[in-house]
């Protein structure tokens, strides 16, 4: 029996690393990232239809704020540890979101088992952010540079322009509009590609 036992540790932890959600190898490719992780269509498909924001839109502001790390933590955080005399940030899961804003997404949706680390529950999240920066702040759903602003400052801030002397985070929002674009376009041609085949997704 005892043989046996390095096999099945084996086997166990091979279990484990697979159920895993792990972030995609080929961030920048669209068709890629849902090619590995088939089930992640359905939710983007699902946010489009509920809050009428694009899968790009939605792939793009997960890049930038977790890369696609189901437990990803706030960079600095993570490398510095809190620092004396700060607080520490709740951001958490792929869309970052901080507890207070996640606790207003749930009571408002009534969705209340909903995870930061769940994939599904993260695009939902950042489809209804983004209708309510389009209410509270009148940002169209086709503006993801706005719409990141609004997602990293809040529609309070955003109203009062507090991104304005931030040039690191206009970069940042010039480059989720960058990544909306291609992942758009690339979707478009996945979508052609599996008319055809039914290879993807």
């Amino acid at each position: 029996m005892l043989r046996w036992l390095p096999f099945l540790a084996l086997a166990i932890a091979l279990a484990l690393s697979g159920c895993a959600s792990r972030p995609p190898a080929q961030a920048h490719d669209a068709c890629l990232i849902l090619e590995d992780n088939r089930s992640w269509w359905r939710a983007l498909q699902r946010t489009e239809r509920r809050w009428g924001i694009s899968p790009g839109v939605q792939l793009a502001i997960l890049k930038r704020e977790s890369s696609f790390n189901a437990r990803a933590r706030p960079a600095r955080q993570r490398l510095l540890g809190v620092i004396p005399g700060s607080r520490p940030s709740s951001a958490y899961g792929y869309a970052q979101a901080l507890d207070g804003t996640w606790d207003w997404y749930k009571r408002d949706t009534g969705n209340r088992r909903a995870r930061r680390d769940r994939f599904a529950d993260a695009v939902d999240f950042v489809g209804w952010y983004s209708d309510k920066s389009r209410q509270l702040s009148r940002i169209r759903l086709d503006d993801p540079y706005n719409l990141y602003l609004a997602y990293h400052e809040g529609h309070t801030g955003f109203n009062r322009r507090t991104y304005a002397n931030k040039a690191w985070l206009q970069r940042a929002a010039r480059e989720v509009e960058t990544d909306t674009r291609r992942y758009d376009q690339q979707l478009a041609g996945c979508r052609r590609l599996q008319r055809r085949s039914r290879l993807f997704f």
